[in-house]
């Protein structure tokens, strides 16, 4: 069994190279898209006196002969005592003994993969003449948005908002570091770019819908757990929706909270960005609507990049084997 730690997943696929993530998550969505993986939802366990939860995620896929399972937790006041807030661990079985073939971090991978399905949305989503792209919330995960939405779209200009403008330095500088220029705006100018994502733990609607222009294309990000939300619900009533998986969005995703209240329903969900990428729907039809992708991430992303890194690592000779049984 193959050992791979936080350090060595990024040796093997660094910040700017997350174009080939999003490339595999593009085929992952696509193969979804056509039914060809098996992924049941993700299962939760809440530890409501310690603020936090446990997420087991399991996959397989046919073509890479493999299964695995991401256990993730998400713990939002883990920074107070210098952890990150969410932690994660991916196991890979060889589909056909069921043996373990690896055991790496998936804090890393779960950042890029999900950076990487939002340029994917884009990508089918967004404007073709797409320029400029806001970030609601400067944390781990507008960096990992950022540079996969520019590895897919030529931005050229990025505005970010963050109520602790220490986060929107700390995300310039690493951004910097792969030639990517972001500039602090406040959250209306920020809503009017062409490509919005926003990226925060909010349990209440932050982004309002007076601030939508027509073209733009949202991917909610933040909106990970049963009673979370971003975006005016207003908005999702004059937006194309599209989901990663309805169990899991209309669960806890950002549709989560207008479904249970009733404001919008099932019928008013377009599709699934993996029926949109399979071609089996359309993507954005025109330069005036606006879409919006509910991302609430999705195992297979997790499997067809670990399966990446483990392909790659047996390569370089990376990691350290182990004898488990």
């Amino acid at each position: 069994m193959l050992i791979l730690t936080q350090e060595e997943v990024k040796q093997i696929i660094p910040l700017s190279q997350i174009g080939k993530v999003v490339e595999r998550i593009e085929s992952a969505f696509s193969k979804y898209g056509k039914g060809e993986v098996d992924m049941p939802p993700k299962t939760y366990l809440y530890f409501k006196k310690d603020n936090g939860d446990l997420r087991v995620m399991p996959s397989f896929s046919e073509e890479l002969k493999m299964a695995g399972t991401k256990i993730v937790n998400v713990h939002p006041d883990n920074p107070k005592s210098n952890l990150p807030t969410v932690g994660a661990v991916i196991v890979l079985n060889d589909a056909k003994t069921g043996a373990p073939l690896a055991l790496m971090d998936g804090t890393y991978i779960t950042g890029m993969r999900t950076g990487a399905a939002g340029a994917v949305a884009a990508k089918y989503l967004g404007k073709k003449d797409a320029k400029s792209m806001g970030v609601v919330g400067a944390g781990r995960q507008a960096l990992f948005q950022i540079a996969a939405t520019a590895s897919v779209i030529q931005i050229k200009d990025v505005l970010v908002c963050d109520p602790n403008e220490k986060n929107i330095d700390t995300l310039s500088a690493e951004l910097g570091k792969i030639g990517i220029t972001i500039r602090k705006a406040g959250i209306e100018e920020v809503s009017k770019q062409d490509i919005l994502a926003t990226t925060t733990p909010s349990r209440s609607p932050i982004v309002k819908s007076e601030w939508i222009v027509p073209g733009t294309h949202i991917n909610a990000v933040g909106a990970d757990a049963q009673g979370k939300e971003e975006l005016d619900p207003a908005i999702l009533k004059k937006a194309k929706i599209v989901i990663d998986d309805w169990a899991q969005a209309s669960h806890s995703g950002e549709i989560n909270v207008p479904l249970a209240n009733g404001v919008i329903t099932k019928d008013d969900v377009y599709g699934s960005l993996g029926e949109v990428v399979a071609g089996i729907k359309k993507g954005r039809e025109n330069d005036q609507e606006i879409t919006v992708f509910d991302s609430t991430g999705l195992a297979i992303q997790d499997l067809f990049t670990a399966a990446m890194v483990y392909e790659e690592a047996l390569k370089r000779g990376v990691g350290k084997n182990i004898e488990i049984f």
